[in-house]
């Protein structure tokens, strides 16, 4: 037994056929992720001729919908414990995306109760727990409703799509509209598949989706685009301030590792720390590790080389030099190049001495001198458990990463 039910109501049963037998829908049905049921009101007529309509009081046009056929209709049905009755009329609620996903996860069960003719008598409203319309405009009948509303739910239910990442970004998520899509070719009789596309920079990636999700919504859904406007998204006045189809933002990965050596000093983020042995980093200028890495991964963001480019340590010139006043010219190198750091994070490896105590510090003076907040540089601490050359002490390491966006 499924975890979840449909049943309709309709007198055209034969309607639904060929479209849930086909597709994604099809598939969930026959892999039991749900069942599905029809309930034809003619079965529970009292007359011979299994009479569904009359004439409506009062005079007027076309034939309605009685109610007792309806009503022994619905009595009929299985009830699960989470169970939502749904009207099919051009007088309800217009059916949005969100709908889809509150009936998928609060609900096990959905009854459909499909109209035709002219429309219902007014009493069988009173079975419905929602009205639901597809929109400003009438249909024959209720089944077509019925069907969209089965397929926009069961494609959220577990298990039928390979990956649930295929929905995270689909049109009406969020408020607006999905983004461009392309395959292969990259060009295809002149018609060029956008660069960012191509970078293999995936934040830029991101980032370029969201704005175009944002310009597509603007131009072709005005009325979400207001709507989505008066949301609070932390992203959205950076987005509608970017320009589009440009890459935005770069990341760059730095590493570096010294031996722990005797008469050296142990500077790390620019912040002198006692060894409990005596030791300290070897190298051509101070070695501070952490600032070497955040260097490394600022040059690596552009492609422009690593620190021994810049700053070789055979040059006599960087000789016991200061790796924070090294990074100031790296971060002014950035700058030239048309970029700005939005942010930093890094981790130390070092089985001694404790370096909790003198984070905020190190924190503090690269801040300083990247031009960021403190709140922008991330510095942690580890240890190696005693593995590798950092947990034999014979050297401290350092990892960081940077975030660049384009002035």
């Amino acid at each position: 037994m499924s975890n979840f039910r449909f049943d309709v109501l309709t007198l055209f049963p034969h309607a639904f056929s060929s479209f849930f037998e086909t597709g994604i829908t099809g598939r969930a049905f026959a892999a039991n992720i749900a069942e599905l049921y029809f309930h034809n009101p003619r079965d529970f007529a009292k007359d011979k001729y299994r009479k569904v309509d009359d004439e409506p009081y009062g005079g007027g046009p076309g034939m309605v919908l009685k109610p007792e056929p309806y009503f022994k209709a619905l009595d009929s049905i299985p009830s699960f414990s989470k169970k939502r009755v749904l009207l099919m009329t051009p007088q309800g609620k217009t059916l949005r995306q969100n709908d889809f996903e509150r009936w998928s996860k609060n609900y096990d069960q959905l009854i459909f109760i499909c109209g035709h003719y002219e429309g219902f008598d007014e009493r069988i409203r009173t079975l419905a727990d929602e009205e639901i319309s597809m929109g400003d405009f009438v249909l024959t009948s209720g089944e077509l409703p019925a069907m969209a509303v089965i397929n926009g739910v069961i494609r959220l239910l577990p298990g039928t799509l390979g990956s649930s990442l295929s929905l995270e970004d689909e049109s009406h998520n969020n408020g607006l509209l999905e983004h461009p899509q392309y395959t292969r070719p990259a060009n295809f009789q002149g018609l060029q598949v956008p660069e960012v596309l191509l970078s293999g920079n995936h934040a830029a990636v991101d980032l370029w989706r969201e704005q175009q999700r944002v310009h597509r919504t603007k131009y072709r859904r005005p009325d979400l685009y207001e709507k989505w406007l008066l949301k609070d998204y932390s992203f959205k006045s950076k987005l509608l301030s970017l320009p589009l189809n440009s890459v935005q933002l770069r990341i760059g990965n730095g590493y570096d590792m010294h031996r722990l050596v005797s008469e050296r000093p142990l500077i790390l983020g620019g912040v002198k720390i006692d060894h409990p042995d005596g030791l300290g980093l070897d190298g051509h200028s101070d070695a501070d590790v952490l600032s070497h890495a955040v260097m490394d991964a600022l040059l690596g963001a552009l492609s422009l080389g690593d620190i021994g480019k810049y700053f070789p340590p055979d040059d006599q010139k960087w000789k016991d030099a200061d790796s924070l006043l090294l990074l100031e010219q790296v971060v002014k190198l950035v700058q030239e190049q048309g970029w700005e750091v939005t942010n930093v994070d890094s981790v130390v490896i070092a089985e001694r001495p404790k370096l909790k105590p003198h984070i905020e510090l190190m924190r503090s003076k690269i801040a300083q001198k990247i031009g960021l907040d403190i709140d922008q540089v991330g510095v942690k601490a580890t240890t190696n458990e005693k593995l590798g050359p950092e947990g034999r002490e014979e050297g401290i390491s350092c990892h960081a990463v940077v975030l660049l966006q384009k002035k």
